[in-house]
C-alpha cells in the first residue's frame, strides 16, 4: 500500500484501494461529468509533464484562482505538487490590488484562472506582475490560453521518468502550498504549509469523520482555496468518497437535490440561513400542522446527545423525526448523514436542532496556520458535546496560556509566514502556535472557544467585552442578519446592526406597516427600529449589565464579501466596518 507522506500520494492510495468512477464530478453545460481515480492521476501526470516542458523548477510557485470548486483545480493541484513546485490558491473575490500583492509576493510563474471575471481582474494588473510568464483559463475564453493546451503539451509520455524523479525528491518536510489569509486587517499573510503539515492533519482528523470506505458521496461548495475545504477534499480522497462540486452557492439547493450527498462541509452562516428558511416556512403553516412543527422545533432545541434527556424525550423525538424532521432531511437530498462545520462559532441551537433532526453537525476548530484542524466533534464514542468544538485530534497538543489564549503544538503547525520572519517569531514561541483565540478545556477534554483575543476590548470603565458571544446571541433573532459590537475605550458597548431585510419586509407586510421600499428607508423606519430594540432587549437579559448593548444603529446596506465588510469565510472585517459607518459610530457616542 502507498505510504502517504506527500499530498500527491492520496490519489495513488485511492487507486490501489478503489478506482472509483466518480472520483471527481463537475457539471458542464447541464451535465454532471465524472472523472475516475485513474483519469485523475493520468491527467495530473500530463500536467506535471507539461510543467517540466514549460521550465518549472522545484520550489517555483503556480497560482490557481477558481470562482467555484471543480475537477480541474484538483488535477492542477496534484500536477503542480508532483514537480516539487508549490500551488498558491487565491480567493476569487478579493480585489485586484490584493491579487497584485499576492502574485508578486509569491513570485508566481504561471496563473490558472477559472472564468472571465477572474481573468478581467488579472488583466487589469497584468502589467504590474513582475514574475508571471503566462496565464491559462479553465473555461474557454477568447484571447486567453486554455488549460487544455497544457494537458495537450503533456500528452507525450516520454518525460514521465523525469516526473517520477521529481516526485521521488519531494520530501514530507518540503513546502507544499502558501495560503494567503485574507485577514480582517492589513496585507494578506502567506501561511507556508508543508506536505507533512497537511498530510498529518488529514490522517489525524480523518478518524473523527464517520465514513464507510467507498460508499459516501460528498457535495463540495466552500472555497477550496481555504485550507478547511481543501483538507476535507483530501480526507474524501483518503476514504474514496465521491466528490461532486456544486455549481455555485446560488444553485446549492438544486445541486443538493440532484447529488443527494451523504456529507458536506458548512460554515455557520449557511446553516443559519437554511434554518431561517425552514422556520419561515413553519410560520406560514396553520392549525395542527403549525402546532406540530413548533412542537418538533422546541423538542429539537432541548436536544442532548446519548439519550441524556431520558426515554420519554427519545420517544417523542422518534415521532418528531418521522412527522417533521424527515421533511427537512428530504429538502437536503434525503441522504445527509453528517455535516462538518468550521470557520466560525456555531450557535448551540443549530447544533441541537440539526442533531435532533438526524443530520448532526460536527463542529471543529482550527486556523490556516494549523493546517487547519485542532479539534473536532465526533458523534461516536461520546465525542460530541454541544457548545464545544470537540476534543483535540491525535498527535496535537493544546494548552491554555495564563491569559486564556489557546496554544497549539503538533505536526500540523505551519512552517511560518512566507518572507516574514518577524511575524513568524511573534506567533511561534517554543514550538507552540499562539492562536489568538481565547478558550478552555473542560474536565472531559472538550475544547470550548469563547472569543478572539484581538477582538475583546475594554470599556472606559475597565470592563472586558467579548463581542463574539454577544453577536452570536443577537444573530439568533430573525430580524438581525449581521451585527458588530463596538465600544473599545468607550463608556458602554453598542452595535451596528444589518437587519435581515427580507424577513423585515415579510414582517411589515403581515402587520400592515408601510416601511418603505429601499433598504435605506427600512433602516431608519421607527417601527423597524422599535421592533429590533425589542429583540436587543430580550437578548440583553442573558448578559451582565456592563455587557448589554445600550445603543445601536441600523446599517442601510447588506454586508458582503464584495462590499468589503466580510472576509471570504464570512467573518467581520471590524476595522473596515467601523470606518465605513464612522458617522453612525459618532452618532452613538457623541449624542
Amino acid at each position: 500500500m502507498t505510504n502517504i507522506t506527500r499530498l500527491f500520494d492520496f490519489p495513488y492510495y485511492q487507486l490501489e484501494k478503489n478506482n472509483i468512477p466518480d472520483c471527481l464530478v463537475t457539471k458542464y453545460n447541464g451535465q454532471w461529468i465524472k472523472t475516475s481515480t485513474q483519469e485523475y492521476i493520468d491527467q495530473a501526470n500530463a500536467i506535471s509533464r507539461a510543467l517540466l516542458r514549460m521550465g518549472i523548477e522545484k520550489n517555483d510557485k503556480i497560482a490557481v484562482i477558481s470562482s467555484s470548486n471543480r475537477t480541474e483545480w484538483n488535477i492542477m493541484d496534484i500536477g503542480i505538487l508532483q514537480t516539487g513546485a508549490q500551488n498558491v490558491p487565491i480567493y476569487p473575490t478579493i480585489s485586484e490590488v490584493d491579487y497584485e500583492y499576492i502574485l508578486n509576493h509569491s513570485e508566481a510563474k504561471f496563473c490558472f484562472v477559472s472564468d472571465e471575471e477572474v481573468l478581467r481582474k488579472i488583466n487589469l494588473i497584468k502589467g504590474n506582475l513582475n514574475f508571471l510568464k503566462d496565464l491559462y483559463s479553465f473555461n474557454e475564453i477568447e484571447g486567453c490560453n486554455n488549460w487544455k493546451e497544457v494537458l495537450a503539451l503533456g500528452a507525450d509520455q516520454s518525460n514521465q521518468n523525469e516526473v517520477e524523479a521529481r516526485k521521488d525528491k519531494v520530501l514530507a518536510s518540503d513546502l507544499a502550498t502558501i495560503i494567503y489569509t485574507s485577514g480582517t486587517t492589513g496585507k494578506p499573510k502567506g501561511v507556508m504549509l508543508s506536505h507533512n503539515n497537511i498530510v498529518s492533519n488529514v490522517l489525524d482528523s480523518s478518524p473523527r469523520i464517520p465514513f464507510e470506505e467507498g460508499t459516501s458521496r460528498a457535495l463540495s461548495f466552500l472555497p477550496i482555496c481555504h485550507i478547511f475545504e481543501r483538507v476535507i477534499l483530501y480526507i474524501y480522497q483518503y476514504y474514496s468518497v465521491s466528490i461532486y462540486f456544486a455549481e455555485s452557492i446560488d444553485k446549492l439547493s438544486e445541486n443538493i437535490n440532484e447529488v443527494k450527498p451523504t456529507v458536506f462541509s458548512v460554515v455557520p452562516r449557511l446553516l443559519e440561513k437554511v434554518y431561517d428558511k425552514i422556520y419561515a416556512k413553519g410560520v406560514e403553516l396553520t392549525g395542527i400542522k403549525k402546532k406540530l412543527f413548533f412542537w418538533a422545533i422546541n423538542l429539537g432545541l432541548a436536544y442532548e446527545p446519548y439519550g441524556a434527556n431520558g426515554w420519554w424525550y427519545e420517544f417523542q423525538l422518534s415521532i418528531a423525526r418521522k412527522l417533521i424532521f424527515s421533511k427537512w432531511k428530504q429538502g437536503l437530498g434525503n441522504n445527509l448523514e453528517v455535516m462538518v462545520s468550521g470557520s466560525a462559532a456555531l450557535q448551540t441551537r443549530l447544533s441541537r436542532v440539526f442533531a435532533a433532526a438526524g443530520m448532526p453537525v460536527m463542529e471543529g476548530y482550527g486556523l490556516s496556520e494549523t493546517s487547519p484542524v485542532i479539534a473536532v466533534n465526533d458523534m461516536r464514542n461520546r465525542g460530541f458535546k454541544v457548545g464545544t468544538v470537540g476534543k483535540v485530534i491525535q498527535n496535537v497538543t493544546v494548552k491554555i496560556a495564563a491569559d486564556g489564549e489557546i496554544l497549539c503544538k503538533g505536526p500540523n503547525v505551519m512552517m511560518g509566514y512566507y518572507k516574514d520572519e518577524t511575524l513568524t517569531n511573534e506567533v511561534l514561541v517554543d514550538g507552540y502556535f499562539h492562536t489568538g483565540d481565547i478558550g478552555e478545556v473542560d474536565a472531559e477534554g472538550f475544547l470550548k472557544i469563547t472569543d478572539r483575543k484581538k477582538e475583546m476590548f475594554k470599556t472606559s470603565g475597565g470592563k472586558y467585552i467579548a463581542p463574539q458571544l454577544i453577536e452570536n446571541a443577537m444573530k439568533q433573532s430573525f430580524f438581525i442578519e449581521q451585527i458588530m459590537v463596538i465600544g473599545d475605550g468607550e463608556k458602554m458597548p453598542a452595535a451596528f446592526i444589518q437587519p435581515n431585510f427580507e424577513f423585515v419586509k415579510e414582517w411589515a407586510f403581515r402587520h400592515h406597516f408601510a416601511i418603505g421600499k429601499t433598504n435605506a428607508e427600512i433602516a431608519i423606519h421607527p417601527e423597524v427600529i422599535k421592533r429590533i430594540q425589542e429583540e436587543v432587549d430580550t437578548v440583553n437579559e442573558k448578559f451582565g449589565n456592563w455587557e448589554k448593548i445600550k445603543r445601536f444603529e441600523l446599517t442601510p446596506n447588506v454586508w458582503s464579501i464584495d462590499g468589503g465588510e466580510l472576509t471570504p469565510t464570512l467573518k467581520l472585517k471590524r476595522k473596515i466596518i467601523k470606518e465605513k459607518y464612522i458617522a453612525l459610530y459618532n452618532k452613538i457616542y457623541n449624542e
